[in-house]
């Protein structure tokens, strides 16, 4: 992994970071360089600005973006750079992470925000690597055996469901 980091991911608070750790550890993973901070749009609007507008001159390639309620960072931190931003709802009290959702997917024309299922920080960080692996033939294998090791594990399961049965499946399923 290189210092400089090619992807950022933020939250809005801490409380969000639950949902955005499968992101950092996705891309950790593949040997994405990454950085995590917190920067709020409403309670710290000047370091949200001051990151979105240096971004990419610090090597940041695409950010991962988290937030939960009103949900404005995502679009807020689109609409001050033009590197590609994935917005990841946070599940929230209220209303489940739907409000966090429509705030997120509702971006007007122009400010595009790329959204991500609520919570979904895992397939926020892979999308990120997919962005990156456009000009990274290594991370592009890296994420093929990723793929392969999903497939391998599902045909494991579907071998030992077949051979046990689903009772028998089901019931070892609890006892891990």
């Amino acid at each position: 992994m290189s210092d400089q980091p090619q992807v950022a991911v933020i939250m809005g608070s801490d409380s969000d970071l639950p949902s955005l750790h499968p992101a950092v550890k996705a891309l950790e993973d593949l040997d994405v360089s990454v950085e995590v901070r917190v920067l709020s749009a409403h309670r710290t609007p000047l370091e949200m600005v001051a990151f979105a507008q240096q971004a990419r001159d610090r090597g940041v390639r695409v950010i991962v973006a988290g937030a939960g309620g009103a949900a404005h960072l995502p679009g807020m931190v689109a609409s001050l750079t033009t590197l590609p931003v994935i917005g990841v709802p946070v599940q929230s009290r209220a209303l489940s992470g739907v409000d966090s959702l429509h705030s997120i997917v509702q971006m007007p024309g122009g400010i595009p925000v790329a959204t991500v299922a609520i919570g979904g920080g895992l397939n926020a960080g892979l999308l990120a690597a997919q962005i990156l692996a456009i000009a990274d033939p290594a991370l592009t294998t890296r994420l093929q055996t990723y793929r392969q090791s999903l497939h391998d594990t599902v045909v494991e399961k579907d071998a030992r469901l077949l051979e046990l049965g689903a009772s028998v499946y089901l019931e070892s399923m609890s006892d891990r």
